[in-house]
């Protein structure tokens, strides 16, 4: 009896799916004929990133997004009154049309095979790339999650405190140092008056502009956020304006002369547990600090991912194939 249903144990592992395990590289090699999925993800976010030099910041804002609320699954794409995407901090997510774009032409060689969550990573990958930052390497095999509520997105706002940005790193398996290399995506992004208006106007409740804050950036802000504004400008992350939508160091460079735009970003250079970090970056050969971004980023794209049969395969990277 016993070596009856041992045999029926390994012969009904063997009819489940195979395809989805652990993460690997090149994991849709040979599953596609001969078609490379990631070449076909490669050629929609390239020409994207031509005719749209801020593609990159758009991918890289909305895979921190999606990783950061339950794992890297794509819940951050779904549709719905409720979902994710209408949190208030996700309002300013864009580039789910280069995700939609990508994930048609991916179906259309290869359909039901590669997840949306897949999709996601490798298409910020290669803006990165697209955007002069270097290619990194980065796994293959996640699934798509079905789950997506608002009320679940609970993201760091930009007047973090050290001690609580650290804790939510941690809390992902991200430790200081990733932090750190991880908002050098600010080198390309953007951020909202609102977000930092009261630096500028009234800083912690002074009536004053933030002391910390470069005279001349003080300045520009002003005038890009005039105080009674009807209109929610946005400013560059990067204030090295030749490089603001290149994938380099110069943001590190900005902050350690008091030209972070965002409060954190300012902290970042000058707290002992982050300005050495900071310091090494801003001065860093661009082969390096490509490397290290990159490795950072990939390590982000791993965060709590779904496999084997714990998530789907949508067929549309905005509805999960569950019946409702």
């Amino acid at each position: 009896m016993a070596k009856t249903t041992l045999w029926l144990i390994f012969f009904n592992l063997s009819l489940l799916p195979c395809c989805f395990a652990a993460l690997q590289h090149q994991f849709y090699k040979g599953k596609c004929g001969s078609f490379d999925v990631e070449d076909v993800v490669h050629d929609v976010v390239s020409k994207r990133c031509r005719n749209d030099p801020t593609t990159s910041a758009a991918l890289l804002h909305m895979l921190f997004h999606d990783c950061f609320v339950h794992g890297c699954d794509a819940s951050l794409l779904l549709d719905g009154e409720d979902s994710e995407k209408t949190a208030f901090p996700s309002l300013t997510v864009r580039g789910y049309d280069v995700i939609d774009e990508a994930k048609g032409a991916v179906e259309a060689v290869c359909p039901g095979v590669v997840s949306c969550a897949d999709i996601v990573v490798l298409a910020t990958r290669d803006s990165v790339s697209a955007s002069g930052g270097g290619k990194y390497k980065v796994k293959t095999g996640r699934r798509d999650g079905q789950i997506s509520v608002a009320k679940n997105v609970d993201l760091p706002p930009p007047f973090v405190s050290m001690q609580d940005a650290i804790a939510r790193f941690a809390a992902k398996g991200l430790n200081v140092k990733d932090m750190v290399h991880l908002l050098g995506a600010h080198t390309v992004g953007v951020a909202h008056c609102s977000s930092f208006k009261d630096r500028l106007y009234n800083f912690t409740g002074t009536t004053k502009p933030d002391p910390a804050m470069n005279p001349l950036l003080l300045r520009s802000l002003k005038h890009q956020c005039p105080k009674n504004a009807k209109v929610d400008n946005t400013a560059n992350l990067d204030q090295n304006l030749p490089s603001s939508t290149v994938i380099d160091n110069s943001y590190y460079q900005q902050i350690l002369m008091n030209k972070g735009v965002i409060q954190f970003d300012q902290v970042l250079s000058s707290h002992p547990l982050t300005k050495p970090t900071v310091t090494a970056l801003a001065t860093a050969p661009a082969p390096d600090f490509y490397k290290i971004f990159g490795e950072a980023v990939a390590k982000m794209s791993d965060i709590e991912v779904l496999t084997d049969m714990e998530g789907e395969i949508r067929s549309s990277c905005r509805a999960t194939n569950k019946p409702k």
